[in-house]
């Protein structure tokens, strides 16, 4: 159950508390009991998650040749974590660059070739050799395949051949990108051999050891920030009216039953279609215990429920025995009575609401520190 904090604060402080069980040998006091509003709350579990957290798989296939630490070592943002055996890929990096350098050789021989087809002035490489004589000869031992406009024209063998240089030239030219885009290809499957710290953190679990062979896809490593903490919490569709990014909500962590207040800080857009739940994140305190994995419980409000008015007293005036509460109250008679109740949820600080057993207005009896009263009775 989640109360007005003002409402608490101006109730439950001041000369209705009394400062009991404050300074040693203070007396009991009497306090009149109070009534305070109070909704419904629904208490949810989530879990510790850090701040910032990654799954490094590998991206090539190979063998895991050095991991840098353990579960636990700290590292900063750049540091090396784990590579891969790049061997293999060194080879093809060789190979891939004897190839750009024989593209490379073929680009200035098709080059050459086509030069010599536009500088030529008969064209063609028979006719560079004959000294040009080529076409001379070729019309006077055929005079009238000229005349009657038999065979290819001249013209057109030239532009043929040009063509066919011109062509050789530029799929010489894709070879070398071709070949450079290997060799690019295999730098980048070198870079992603090794894998980097995106931001200080630390190592949380280690999935393959040196030697280990992996393929593209297999987890390797988990690395997280714990430096922040937050809860993951899966809230209700229904509740979700009650919980926006800023707000803040009691929690008790699984670490000796730890309080805190937690502030939403990220409210996922989309609903599970599954479980009908929203993912809502909460900023843990700085220097709260515990740490990422650990079981926490957070309360929402739950505003579609009705509120009602409860009796509230001080932590202090509950005496107990064994696991059963009570609370010592003044009778028309003014004297002492002692009653069981039934106790709700912490209100603020030092409060706690009571369900049953204790109406409001009435007076209960707040042990001193120095009285004879006890918090355990017989």
């Amino acid at each position: 159950m989640l109360i007005n904090k003002l409402v608490i604060i101006s109730l439950l402080t001041g000369s209705m508390l009394g400062n009991a069980a404050q300074a040693q040998g203070t007396p009991d006091s009497v306090i009149t009991v109070p009534s305070i509003p109070v909704g419904s709350a629904v208490s949810l579990g989530g879990t510790v998650v850090p701040f910032k957290d990654v799954t490094f798989s590998a991206q090539i296939p190979g063998r895991v040749e050095s991991i840098s630490g353990e579960e636990g070592d700290h590292f900063k943002s750049g540091a090396e974590l784990i590579a891969i055996n790049i061997d293999d890929l060194l080879a093809q990096r060789r190979s891939a660059w004897a190839n750009l350098a024989n593209a490379e050789a073929a680009l200035r021989n098709a080059g050459v070739q086509y030069s010599r087809e536009w500088i030529s002035p008969y064209g063609g490489e028979q006719n560079d050799a004959m000294g040009g004589m080529g076409s001379m000869m070729k019309n006077f031992t055929n005079p009238m395949q000229g005349m009657m406009g038999g065979g290819s024209s001249p013209g057109m063998d030239r532009y043929a051949s040009r063509t066919q240089y011109g062509t050789q030239l530029e799929q010489a030219r894709g070879q070398v990108v071709s070949a450079r885009a290997a060799i690019d290809k295999i730098d980048a499957s070198i870079r992603d051999a090794k894998s980097l710290a995106p931001f200080d953190g630390v190592i949380t679990r280690k999935l393959v050891e040196v030697g280990d062979p992996v393929q593209p896809g297999q987890p390797m490593l988990e690395y997280a920030d714990i430096s922040k903490l937050q809860i993951k919490l899966e809230v209700p569709a229904r509740l979700m009216p009650g919980v926006k990014k800023g707000m803040v909500f009691p929690a008790k962590l699984d670490v000796g039953d730890v309080e805190i207040q937690a502030r939403v800080t990220q409210v996922f857009p989309i609903a599970d279609p599954d479980r009908h739940t929203v993912t809502v994140k909460l900023d843990l305190p700085p220097g709260a215990p515990g740490g990422a994995g650990m079981y926490a419980e957070v309360m929402i409000n739950d505003v579609n429920a009705q509120s009602r008015d409860l009796p509230v007293v001080p932590k202090a005036a509950l005496v107990w025995r064994g696991s059963l509460p009570g609370i010592y109250v003044m009778n028309a008679n003014n004297d002492r009575e002692l009653r069981l109740v039934r106790v709700g949820d912490d209100v603020g600080t030092d409060g706690v609401a009571i369900l049953s057993g204790l109406r409001a207005g009435e007076r209960v009896i707040v042990p001193g520190s120095g009285s004879e009263s006890s918090s355990t009775w017989q």
